[in-house]
């Protein structure tokens, strides 16, 4: 398709607000295939969207290895149906995870409020 739309590594970087490098090493990992035109990549539609669901993927807390699944799974058996359930298995488990990290932070900020309550009030009495 000569009226396909394509993109350079450059403004792939410049568009998601990612280095080069990070391009580069999604593309170590297979989560990333450019055509080539001698050392200069030619990143298409599908790679634009697959950089954009990796970036995703790594915003909600999710492993690379996790990610090259998930997206893996589109195209292979089990098919998009098959990809769907597995991503809101790892959904479920990822918010449990989130979850459970608010409930530490909130036990957290509560033993600080605790522990602040009693140095003020010990600098009260010490002081007055």
């Amino acid at each position: 398709m000569a009226d396909e739309r394509t993109w350079s590594i450059a403004e792939l970087a410049d568009e998601y607000g990612v280095t080069l490098r990070t391009i580069r090493f999604y593309e170590e990992q297979g989560l990333l295939t450019p055509a080539r035109d001698g050392t200069r990549r030619i990143f298409h539609d599908g790679d634009k969207v697959r950089l954009g669901l990796v970036l995703r993927g790594k915003r909600l807390g999710f492993p690379l290895d996790e990610i090259k699944k998930i997206i893996g799974m589109y195209d292979a058996e089990p098919g998009e149906v098959g990809q769907l359930r597995y991503l809101l298995d790892q959904i479920e488990h990822r918010r449990s995870e989130l979850e459970q990290r608010r409930r530490d932070i909130d036990a957290t900020l509560s033993d600080l409020a605790e522990l602040e309550r009693r140095c003020r009030a010990d600098l009260e009495r010490l002081a007055g």
